[in-house]
């Protein structure tokens, strides 16, 4: 006959994820209240609470389950050897990454205080660290660690400062990708000194 309840439950989670984010990003997290998600999504608050105790449990599900797979390329790139193709393939998933938690990240920089004093703040300052310790030998110069640290925030450029600029979406996290891995080659093999 019809689903059963525990399809029905994870239905509902995520609408309760993507209205939550839409009101977030539209009105900022601090004026989004719980009763305006629930009214949004025409159920009791009861219900809401059923799934999210707090604004911050549903932010805090939503960046889980988009960060997932940053999560696993961290794992995987531990396990990988410091190679220039294993540097060039982190960047490569985490643009393809970025590009799936774009709403995600559009709010995160529309309400960077806030995340700033949430648990996802500390949360995200880790995995981009993390993330840079993958892409920058362990004994690099100052000036090749910047390259590594501007690589991931070109690939953030690509989705933020970009957002408004002509074009299509996918060119430009492209030409970011690109950009990102220029960097990443000049740190990983910057040649003779100048």
């Amino acid at each position: 006959m019809g689903s059963t309840p525990q399809p029905r439950r994870g239905n509902t989670r995520q609408r309760i994820q993507d209205v939550a984010l839409d009101l977030f990003a539209e009105q900022g997290y601090e004026k989004t209240s719980l009763r305006e998600i629930a009214e949004q999504l025409q159920v009791t608050k009861a219900a809401l609470y059923y799934h999210f105790k707090t604004k911050e449990d549903i932010l805090n599900s939503i960046f889980e389950d988009l960060n997932r797979p940053v999560e696993e390329l961290i794992a995987w790139g531990k396990d990988q050897p410091r190679t220039l193709e294993t540097k060039k393939e982190i960047l490569v998933r985490y643009s393809e990454a970025l590009d799936r938690a774009a709403p995600l990240f559009r709010f995160m920089q529309e309400n960077q205080a806030t995340v700033r004093d949430l648990s996802i703040g500390h949360t995200i300052k880790n995995r981009v660290i993390a993330l840079v310790d993958l892409i920058k030998d362990p004994d690099a110069p100052l000036t090749d660690q910047v390259r590594c640290f501007t690589a991931l925030f070109a690939m953030h450029a690509g989705i933020h400062a970009l957002k408004d600029a002509e074009g299509d979406p996918e060119e430009k996290r492209e030409a970011a990708l690109e950009v990102a891995i220029e960097l990443v080659t000049k740190a990983h093999d910057p040649g003779p000194a100048a």
